[in-house]
This record gives structure tokens, sequence and C-alpha cells, in this order.
């Protein structure tokens, strides 16, 4: 049975809920091309102002199917090339989404489950949470981006130690190490996101999406480029209404009403 993604609103709150338990939320094309198409509509939608993306059945993800990859091998490797790259589409469209995007982690986060969570802004895991990058124990390597976000989040050491060896890593370490920004206890990891997302679309979207252009757009810039780059979107920011409210607000000693 292929995994559907679930669509439901909290408020400002969109959460996208990766659904097939019985598969403990195994990954597969048609759920990409969902979740590009979840983010595209979100992005225009002006009522949303934050995307939480969580799993059924008290998994986030498996990442991709083992018998679904065995049958690949029949059908040649150009038709798994365009699965993957249907796969990095949607982590692309996580990236670049102007909007907080938090990952809401119960269970299992392995292989490009991982990579799925590591695409997101934030991610909130319950404390028995456990990720792994499994790939290697297969005969595989990742994909998802799971290298690429492991190796700008960690020492290299670490990196290599998850990507290599394929062993779990649980959600208290990987707090510690600055990876998870909340922890939670068992089954309330949606509540802490969706907590920490109210708090997000408090904040003016503009100014969000200006951050999450700067944070990204960060490492592959030289300092001089990146300070330009801030210039131009704090003066693009200070005579947006936003700030006049955000500052009036501030000085008024009052909550801000942003547009």
């Amino acid at each position: 049975m292929p995994a559907h993604l679930q669509s439901t609103s909290h408020g400002q709150t969109l959460v996208l809920t990766l659904s097939n338990p019985e598969q403990r939320n195994a990954l597969d094309p048609s759920l990409y091309a969902a979740g590009v198409e979840a983010l595209n509509g979100a992005e225009r939608n002006a009522e949303v102002r934050s995307v939480v993306i969580t799993g059924a059945g008290g998994t986030f993800s498996a990442g991709g199917d083992l018998q679904r990859l065995q049958a690949s091998r029949e059908h040649g490797a150009q038709a798994q090339a365009q699965s993957i790259e249907a796969l990095h589409t949607w982590i692309e469209t996580i990236r670049a989404y102007p909007k907080p995007v938090i990952a809401a982690v119960e269970g299992a986060a392995a292989g490009a489950g991982f990579s799925l969570a590591l695409a997101c802004d934030l991610i909130v895991a319950a404390r028995n949470a456990v990720f792994t990058m499994a790939y290697a124990n297969v005969a595989l390597s990742p994909d998802g981006g799971g290298s690429w976000s492991l190796a700008r989040l960690l020492p290299r050491q670490l990196a290599a130690e998850l990507l290599l060896c394929g062993e779990r890593i649980g959600a208290d370490r990987l707090h510690a190490l600055g990876v998870v920004n909340r922890l939670a206890d068992a089954g309330q990891a949606l509540s802490v996101a969706l907590a920490l997302a109210q708090g997000l679309n408090d904040k003016a979207p503009n100014a969000m999406a200006s951050i999450k252009q700067l944070l990204g757009d960060a490492a592959d810039a030289s300092l001089a480029t990146h300070l330009a780059a801030e210039r131009d979107q704090f003066v693009k920011n200070l005579f947006h209404a936003n700030a006049g409210e955000g500052i009036a607000a501030f000085l008024d000693k009052r909550p801000p009403r942003y547009l």
C-alpha cells in the first residue's frame, strides 16, 4: 500500500502527515509529488504561516521501501534516478520554502526519513525517537540530502560515523549536538511542534522569509556577498509595514499585529 500525505490545518499551521503505518510511513514517489504540491499551495495561501511535517502511527518515516527498491533493480537505473530526483525536488522545495517548516518526529526517522527531517528548519523529537542513516547496512549510499546536511551540521568524524557505520543515534544526543531543537515526551512531539509553530506564526512573515533566505545562502557566500544580502534584506524589511508595527508595538509594550 503506497503512502499518502494527509493535510490538516491547526490555526495558521499546516500539518502534513506521512501516512502508511503498516510500512512505517515508508516514502515513495507519489508522496514526494504530494509534498511539493502541498507546499506550493501553502506558499500561495497567506493564511498559512508555518508547516509541520510528521508521521502517523508513532513513526516519522522508515525511509525508502526496500522491497520497492529491490524491485526497482529490474526496471533499470533511469527509473530509479527519476524517483530520487522526485525526492530531491521535495527536499529542495522544503529548503527554499519561505515559511518555517518543522519536523515533529516520533519513533524512527531512518534513511530518507532522516534526510527529510534534516531538510526542515527545526526538529522537535520525542525523547525516545531514534535516527539512523542505515544505507551502508544494505550496501547503499545516502539520498535526500542526508550527507549534505550532516556534513554541515556535525563534525566530520561524527557525520562519517553516522553514514559509514549506519548506527542509530538517539534524540537526546542529537539535541545535545544542536541538531534537534526541542525534546518532547513520547507522543507529544506534534503538540510541542505546534506550540513552537504558533510562536513563529506570531512573527512577521516577511522577516521569516528573509531569515530563511539568508540562512540558506550563507554557506556558499563570501562574507562581502553575505553582508550585502543582509543589508538589502534589512532595508527591505525596515520599510515594510510590519517593521513599523513591530517597532511601535515594542515601544508601546503591546503584542504586534502583523500583516
